[in-house]
């Protein structure tokens, strides 16, 4: 059995130059062999028009508001500025005021990186939260394929231990996505200092950062959208009838 919420496979929008009727209609038969809609989540906007043109009729579309992407200018990340930045560069001038090193993550700093992730596990507890299930398993694959994968990292060190760290990759021609960050909040900051130090050492030469979604997650959709995206890449569900 699927373990999802209505017991039939959810699956992501494939990515690529393939046949997109030719895969969605396989997807069709395998959720239907199973006695299930098929569901595909993860549908910009834009992509809506490759149902139009061949599944007219046949899905409804259910907006996924906390899958929607935030998105903002790389420059804007970097020199915050005016005066809806006053508070966020208050954080980055606390966070200065500790002396402290950045460096890009190397593979010499991995068995440092994940302790320093599983310790900020451990501390919240987060056996039974999904999402931080999840986020923990992606934090191992991603130091396990590091290179592969093509990933890119900071580490802020603070009296010789890491107190913050990140990962990202490059998502397209002018995008930069990060996928991860972790900070210990007993530095006044250090979020702000990990999100500038990172955006300037990795995503200067891009137009776009991409922070991903906020999962419904009330106190990071506060955060991230603190933070005044460029715009929000609205995300849907198809599902069949």
């Amino acid at each position: 059995a699927f373990e999802t919420d209505d017991g039939a496979p959810h699956f992501i929008l494939p990515a690529g130059n393939g046949n997109y009727k030719d895969v969605i209609c396989e997807l069709q038969q395998f959720s239907n062999a199973m006695g299930k809609p098929l569901v595909i989540s993860g549908v910009t906007d834009s992509s809506i028009a490759l149902f139009e043109e061949f599944f007219r009729g046949q899905y409804t579309v259910q907006p996924d508001r906390d899958s929607s992407d935030y998105i903002y200018l790389s420059s804007v990340l970097i020199e915050l500025p005016g005066r809806k930045y006053h508070q966020k560069r208050n954080h980055l001038a606390r966070f200065n005021e500790h002396e402290y090193s950045f460096s890009l993550i190397s593979e010499k700093d991995f068995d440092e990186c994940i302790e320093f992730c599983t310790d900020t596990y451990n501390k919240k507890q987060s056996y039974n939260d999904h999402s931080s299930v999840a986020e923990q398993f992606a934090i191992n694959t991603y130091f396990s394929h590091f290179t592969e994968l093509g990933l890119k990292g900071g580490i802020i060190r603070i009296n010789g231990r890491i107190a913050a760290l990140t990962i990202g990759e490059q998502l397209n021609s002018d995008t930069f996505c990060v996928h991860i960050e972790k900070a210990d909040t007993s530095y006044p900051g250090i979020y702000a200092g990990i999100n500038n130090c990172f955006a300037k050492s990795a995503a200067a030469d891009f137009k776009y950062i991409n922070r991903e979604e906020d999962l419904g997650i009330q106190g990071l959709r506060r955060s991230k959208l603190s933070y005044h995206p460029a715009f929000l890449l609205n995300k849907n569900v198809i599902i069949f009838k």
